[in-house]
């Protein structure tokens, strides 16, 4: 019999506990979790048989939850190195707390055929730090002209089940209906870019007030609101499964609530810079703050928080999007649009979320864990932390307050909104497939 690797987890909290809104330490019971090898063994209140050799984490004043999935990183690989790597991003998400990222299309080549996804898939498993699932283009080349090979990469070895044009809008119309009907037959998910490329020409930030004083192009909310609209409409029409990606404006919060009110199968995330940050951090004309879409006012960041509060908005999920310094240290409007996001998802959604009393962690678990994976049709995540379940763990410690700085970013740029800001809560252990890949101390060379 081959050896297993022993993890003990002594005396956490469990997200799934802890239910009330804005609480950082609830008075609750504890447990220990055992780990044996890849999976959950046991968690009950006091566990004493281990072996001698086990690892043991001690988890009072900690949160344990199901480990992050992210259903829209930026890995750059293949082709944009410069920017990142499947290996330099997966560090990135674990030292987030994620054990599950969806790496978008938008690659070279374009990841459009099932040999692409197939290449993506196997690096990450090369990698080690976290299970990488691509997402598949909708169109060839992201060009917006034919489908891709999307039936080719769903039956492909990466079994690929949320396809996306991300940083480009699939706007024309029977292209939209004919892919909401393709992924239909195998209940996949059409991850949509709701930006109208015809509003926004020359954009550069929120259109507004402020954009006219810094003489920037203006972005308007009815371009992302439009596009949702519409496409709530073709999903409805054909029974489909759409996913509005990066959901940034209170317009379109109202046509997202009324379309669920329907019926529609559609489901939406936010960003944590989304919850977080305004139009006014661009007036210094910083581009760590030019992103797509871009950040809006105090009114559409307070609707936001609002929406996940009430469900209407069903995850968050970083666009963690990297950069060479060359492409964001320049003027404003020739700078590179996006930002990363995995290292501090969990900071910023405590900070906006949990301390404002709109959610409760068990909440945010869900947010940043279950449903990203129901969404992305990945079956092998954790329904809980419960025996039998793959060892697939966050430790969060709720009480931290810290300044984000350049060296919490793990992946290859720093290119964060974030630094500077102090924020409240911070992972303190990664554990994927039962592998520690993330300590107190930062991530674990494997």
């Amino acid at each position: 019999m081959s050896y297993q690797k022993q993890i003990l987890i002594r005396g956490v909290q469990l997200a799934k506990e802890l239910t009330t809104p804005g609480r950082l330490q609830p008075a609750v019971d504890t447990v220990d979790i055992l780990i044996i090898g890849d999976k959950i063994s046991s968690v009950a209140p006091c566990i004493t048989e281990v072996s001698k050799s086990a690892e043991i984490i001690e988890g009072h004043g900690l949160i344990a939850a199901t480990g992050f999935v992210d259903l829209h990183t930026h890995l750059r690989e293949p082709g944009f190195v410069q920017s990142e790597t499947i290996y330099t991003g997966s560090r990135a998400a674990a030292a987030g707390g994620f054990t599950t990222v969806f790496a978008m299309a938008n690659t070279d080549p374009v990841a459009d055929t099932a040999a692409v996804v197939e290449q993506v898939a196997a690096l990450g498993e090369q990698a080690g730090y976290v299970t990488v699932r691509p997402i598949g283009a909708v169109t060839q080349q992201l060009a917006g002209e034919k489908l891709s090979a999307i039936g080719q990469m769903a039956n492909s070895r990466a079994a690929v089940r949320v396809f996306s044009d991300d940083g480009k809008c699939v706007h024309n119309s029977q292209l939209m209906r004919r892919a909401l009907e393709y992924v239909k037959t195998f209940d996949g998910v059409i991850a949509q870019h709701a930006q109208d490329p015809e509003l926004t020409t020359d954009a550069q930030m929120h259109e507004s007030t402020l954009a006219s004083e810094l003489g920037l192009g203006g972005w308007p909310a009815v371009a992302e609101a439009s596009i949702i609209a519409r496409d709530a409409m073709l999903a409805e029409h054909t029974g489909a499964r759409l996913h509005v990606c990066h959901l940034s404006t209170a317009a379109a919060v109202r046509v997202l609530r009324a379309a669920k009110a329907r019926g529609v199968r559609i489901t939406a995330e936010v960003t944590p810079h989304h919850l977080l940050l305004t139009e006014e951090a661009v007036r210094g004309y910083d581009a760590r703050y030019k992103v797509n879409p871009p950040l809006r006012q105090e009114s559409d960041v307070e609707t936001l928080r609002r929406a996940v509060a009430e469900g209407v908005i069903d995850i968050i999920a970083t666009d963690h999007a990297p950069h060479s310094p060359e492409a964001k240290e320049c003027e404003f409007q020739s700078a590179a649009f996006g930002m990363v996001g995995l290292e501090s998802a969990l900071s910023v959604a405590v900070t906006s979320l949990i301390v404002q009393g709109h959610i409760s962690w068990a909440k945010l678990e869900q947010l940043l864990s279950q449903k990203p994976a129901e969404i992305g049709g990945y079956a092998a995540h954790p329904k809980s932390i419960a025996p039998g379940e793959i060892a697939d763990i966050v430790l969060i410690d709720p009480a931290t307050k810290t300044v984000f700085e350049p060296n919490m970013l793990c992946g290859k740029n720093k290119n964060s909104p974030f630094l500077g800001l102090e924020l409240v809560a911070s992972v303190y252990t990664t554990i994927r497939h039962g592998v520690i890949t993330r300590t107190s101390t930062g991530v674990v060379q494997l």
